[in-house]
């Protein structure tokens, strides 16, 4: 290989580098842009505001909920991004998940086991759950068309139906003590995932399921980039009609990765299952397959953009508790959180657009080269 083009090649690579890392950090200053036009509209100091989020959230209590946020967000934005990688948008991430961790929660508080094989079946109860509950999405497309976003998003409001039809003392809830909420018997210690003191100044412990969303990462990683499979669903969501030509069978993709995509989704609720409530009751955590449409668009896919967008995302949430008692209306990260996401998209499509003018102005110098040397040699 010769040395120009190696050159060449290497700064092509270093640009789009700096390009994929510019429009997120374009996207965040925009936001923080906008969201001080907007304090400052509202007689609110931007700067002191900005200072408050960061000082509350630097102190170790707040830094562990946001790793545990984050870590339920992270796996909501892989399961997302699975399905994006394929170009199917599961929209019924959320459903999913609420209807494995209820189911996961009863099966997880009516066994006794030994503590490994417990927290592992409960596990797999979520998993196997998230999974058939979103292959109903993919056998509709694929045996009759039916688009995954419409029947998702209607998966949805029927888990929601059934989860509330389950729950319910005649099902599997029962009465909590000392208040009028219900949920599904309490999960015994061995069926529970031990956390760990990871920040010093506090007793909190951070989740023990941290390290299950890390294996997920790296998982993802290995699925989508070395293996024949990942090759195959990034292909098919590239190009149908190629991947049918290479042999691929489209429909059993669908399939697969819509299974694949919620059994990823069925562990969305597992973190806060397993490591702080050890019950599924009516104030369980909902919204987070939502949110984690917003992270896996904010990360690109990627599953390191994807971390950063979940530590974001919850350190933007888990800071604006201080904006109340100081009587900033907290409702402004919520508008920085929506400008974000509005930016990246904008910010990736401009980065697209401009990769691909630089590379037509590329092969257009190349070929005019091309032309011009046999001229040259001719002349001499």
């Amino acid at each position: 290989m010769s040395s120009s083009f190696t050159d060449r090649l290497l700064g092509r690579v270093r640009l789009g580098g700096l390009l994929g890392l510019a429009a997120p950090l374009l996207a965040i200053v925009f936001a923080g842009i906008v969201t001080s036009i907007v304090l400052q509209l509202t007689g609110n100091p931007p700067l002191e505001t900005m200072k408050l989020l960061l000082d509350y959230g630097s102190q170790p209590r707040t830094i562990v909920m946001i790793i545990n946020l984050a870590t339920t967000y992270y796996i909501s934005a892989l399961a997302v991004a699975i399905g994006f990688r394929m170009n199917l948008f599961n929209i019924g991430v959320d459903g999913q998940y609420r209807l494995a961790a209820l189911i996961a929660a009863a099966v997880g508080g009516a066994l006794v086991l030994p503590a490994p094989l417990h927290v592992g079946v409960t596990i797999l109860v979520a998993v196997a759950v998230g999974g058939v509950w979103a292959s109903i999405a993919g056998l509709l497309k694929v045996t009759r068309g039916v688009s995954e976003v419409i029947s998702t998003i209607m998966l949805n409001a029927i888990a929601t139906g059934v989860g509330a039809w389950l729950l319910t003392t005649d099902r599997l809830a029962v009465a909590v003590s000392g208040s009028n909420n219900i949920g599904t018997k309490p999960i015994p210690p061995s069926g529970q995932f031990p956390g760990f003191d990871l920040i010093p100044g506090t007793k909190t412990p951070v989740f023990g399921f941290v390290i299950v969303a890390v294996a997920l990462g790296l998982a993802y990683h290995v699925l989508f980039n070395w293996t024949r499979f990942g090759f195959d669903l990034r292909a098919t969501g590239r190009s149908e009609s190629a991947a049918v030509a290479s042999g691929v069978n489209v429909k059993k993709m669908v399939l697969l990765t819509m299974i694949l995509s919620g059994a990823a989704a069925g562990l969305v609720g597992m973190p806060q299952l397993l490591g702080a409530s050890y019950s599924y009751s009516l104030d369980f955590p909902t919204g987070l397959g939502f949110t984690g449409i917003a992270i896996a668009l904010l990360g690109r896919n990627n599953p390191a953009g994807i971390a950063i967008g979940a530590l974001l995302w919850s350190f933007l949430d888990n800071s604006s508790d201080i904006l109340d008692l100081e009587g900033i209306p907290k409702e402004i990260v919520i508008i920085m959180q929506g400008t974000i996401v509005l930016s990246v998209i904008v910010a990736y499509e401009l980065v697209h657009r401009y990769r691909l003018a630089a590379e037509q102005r590329r092969v257009s110098r190349q070929l005019s080269a091309e032309a011009s040397a046999p001229v040259e040699g001719a002349v001499a």
